[in-house]
């Protein structure tokens, strides 16, 4: 959790007379931000997240404008209040592109989307927009102390989606649809070439081929597997 200076300053809470009432004035950027990690601090993340809205929109040119930004997305990403925590760092991205805490706020995009991820079976939405996050750190802010975290989110969610699409593609082996199950096991092969599931899509595609009375394409697949996998479980199934 980044630490971020306070700057303590002394504030009127009411304004003079008018009309014969006496009305609060606007509250400082000191005082809501104080207010907010109070809250923060006592575990209260949703009231925290609503308090350092409230300080960058009431303040929106004040220099702790960012960083209320940032401890929004904070709070409510630690509610689990994702889509708050969304809005927040899209609003810092738009109006602070070149911050220093930009590559923080990337990562805090991909981990939000990543928390959303679910089993291989369901729809892949999450696992890509936490990919493009963490891919847009990694190629912005290679330097960034988030930079290598990004990395391992990245091969972990590549895996992810290729296991998704062997999920599909051995349903249509089951179902005997060749055709589709030779399109998702190419894409493995031609897309996520840096997955684990490069060899067992190479020995699939030997069987979607023999199948469908193809074995030149088969036998090149077999010698692909052969080439590049020599020592992997799958290659040894060719001869088994």
């Amino acid at each position: 959790m980044k630490k971020f200076i306070i700057l303590i300053g002394v504030c009127g809470l009411f304004a003079g007379c008018a009309g014969g009432r006496v009305e609060p004035e606007e509250r400082s950027m000191v005082e809501i931000y104080a207010a907010a990690y109070d809250e923060l601090n006592d575990g209260n993340y949703a009231d925290a997240g609503e308090l350092f809205m409230a300080a960058e929109s009431e303040h929106a040119t004040d220099a702790f404008a960012p960083d209320a930004l940032v401890m929004a997305a904070y709070s409510k990403y630690m509610d689990d209040d994702f889509s708050g925590a969304l809005i927040a760092t899209d609003r810092f991205l738009r109006f602070h592109p070149g911050h220093r805490d930009a590559p923080y706020v990337l990562y805090l995009r991909g981990m939000c989307y990543y928390r959303q991820v679910s089993d291989v079976r369901r729809e892949p939405g999450m696992s890509v927009y936490a990919l493009q996050q963490f891919e847009q750190l990694r190629d912005r802010f290679p330097s960034s102390e988030y930079a290598k975290n990004a990395e391992n989110k990245i091969n972990i969610l590549k895996n992810y989606i290729a296991g998704k699409v062997m999920y599909a593609a051995r349903t249509d082996m089951r179902r005997e649809n060749w055709t589709s199950a030779i399109t998702h096991f190419q894409s493995i092969v031609s897309g996520a070439n840096d997955t684990v599931m490069v060899p067992e899509a190479l020995y699939r595609l030997t069987q979607c081929y023999t199948a469908i009375g193809l074995p030149e394409q088969a036998a090149g697949y077999a010698d692909m597997l052969r080439k590049n996998f020599p020592d992997n479980q799958w290659t040894k199934k060719l001869d088994e």
